[in-house]
């Protein structure tokens, strides 16, 4: 019976070689390779440039750098950047190198690792001493040897040194230049990484402040709609009801004595009926008031003036100064409600027999004054407010604040009344 096909072996992903870990293997590795390489071409030309005792002796320095080799490569995983016994390696294989090179020329292939490694080596003061020698050991050998034989072989040697030895310095200050950028870099890298950290948490913590900014937003906006449905009630629904328990107390009283009267004060509870509901209409839907859906402020406040004379008997008066301008329309409602409010208190309190009204037009502002000659009151002996009462001078207040404006009160007891409105004139778009 044939056996099922075994699966394929799922191949172990390698991780990819860093410019590192190629580094490594050269340190761990490459010496015995160069080294090699050095020997198997200088012994092909050991025929033509060395003595049979330059031969042995090249042998002895030949094991020799490969006894150390073997040596720095079981001390170097244990042995720290520029410590003794890394200079001690460097230095040893240099004057090997040195040796090989003035042997056999073409051993400065060997001496050539003292650029590679010199700075994982050497400290930094030393790192030059080390470029230095290397290009001296490399200019030999492509001067023709070590030592020079004639004056020509110097000349050379000193002109290859100095190229050798400039080149060397060269890439070694550009490398040095490279790795500050690197580390620059990284630094702006790590800085960048903190920042948007920083960034992210701040965003985090703006997203949390703005939702509760929105939630008070919406907590104060449920209770100015609190407020501004309870002022216009009081201003509206609790006002009419005043006029209408006044008109039908007439009416009890004149029924039976002065029919046609009752029936004025009858018809007038009606109509005030009519009016209380439908301002009652346009304060939930926040629309201006009816006085005004048609006429201007001078015009609806004469007729408030003139129904609040006829409902409690006292002279009013309206006095208009200034140029009359079309009016916004929080601005007509808030003056017009102010007026109708303290007229309202006049009526119920004071017991005034004389009021007058002035609406003032002065630029950029304007004014209303509600003055009558009523019993006045002490503003300090008015009770907190509880709740339960009227919105009088507070919701006037609260009413001119909502558009920048301000209400001032001034009496006393036996002094009469004045309520003065003033805010800002805002022009009718």
């Amino acid at each position: 019976m044939t056996q099922p096909p075994r699966p394929p072996h799922p191949r172990v992903p390698v991780a990819p070689r860093t410019v590192e870990h190629r580094w490594e293997q050269f340190y761990r590795y490459g010496p015995y390779v160069v080294l090699t390489l050095a020997t198997l071409v200088s012994a092909v030309a050991a025929g033509l440039l060395m003595t049979r005792d330059e031969m042995y002796t090249a042998g002895a320095l030949v094991a020799a750098a490969y006894g150390l080799q073997a040596w720095w490569g079981r001390a170097r995983p244990r042995t720290a950047p520029a410590a003794p016994a890394a200079v001690a390696y460097y230095a040893l294989r240099t004057v090997l190198a040195f040796a090989l090179t003035w042997l056999n020329p073409f051993f400065a292939i060997y001496a050539a690792l003292g650029y590679f490694d010199v700075e994982p080596l050497l400290p930094k003061p030393a790192v030059r001493v080390g470029l230095l020698t290397t290009a001296a050991t490399l200019a030999g050998s492509q001067s023709g040897g070590l030592p020079p034989a004639s004056l020509m072989n110097w000349v050379a040697f000193g002109a290859l040194y100095g190229l050798n030895a400039g080149l060397a310095l060269f890439f070694w200050h550009a490398g040095l230049r490279e790795v500050e950028k690197a580390r620059v870099q990284a630094e702006t890298i790590a800085e960048l990484e903190r920042t948007n950290i920083r960034l992210e948490e701040a965003m985090a913590e703006n997203a949390a402040l703005h939702a509760q900014l929105l939630v008070q937003a919406r907590e104060a906006g449920v209770d100015d709609e609190r407020r501004r449905l309870a002022a216009e009630i009081h201003d509206t629904l609790a006002q009419g009801l005043t006029g209408i328990i006044t008109q039908l107390q007439a009416v009890a009283s004149t029924r039976d004595t002065d029919p046609p009267t009752a029936r004025v004060h009858l018809e007038r509870a009606a109509a005030l009926a009519r009016h209380s509901l439908g301002e009652a209409r346009r304060s939930v839907h926040d629309l201006a008031p009816a006085a005004l859906e048609h006429d201007d402020l001078p015009v609806a406040l004469g007729r408030t003036v003139t129904g609040y004379a006829e409902r409690s008997g006292a002279r009013a008066d309206l006095t208009v100064t200034g140029t009359v301008e079309p009016l916004h329309d929080e601005v007509g409602a808030t003056l017009l409600r102010i007026a109708e409010e303290a007229l309202a208190n006049a009526a119920r309190h004071s017991g005034a027999t004389r009021a007058g009204v002035t609406l003032s037009y002065m630029g950029d502002e304007i004014t209303l004054d509600v003055r009558d000659d009523g019993c006045g009151f002490d503003p300090a002996a008015l009770p907190p407010h509880s709740g339960a009462g009227g919105f009088g001078l507070r919701g006037m207040r609260a009413r001119a604040e909502r558009i920048a404006g301000t209400v001032e009160i001034e009496t006393g007891p036996g002094q009469g009344t004045a309520v003065s409105a003033r805010v800002p004139l805002v022009r009718r778009t």
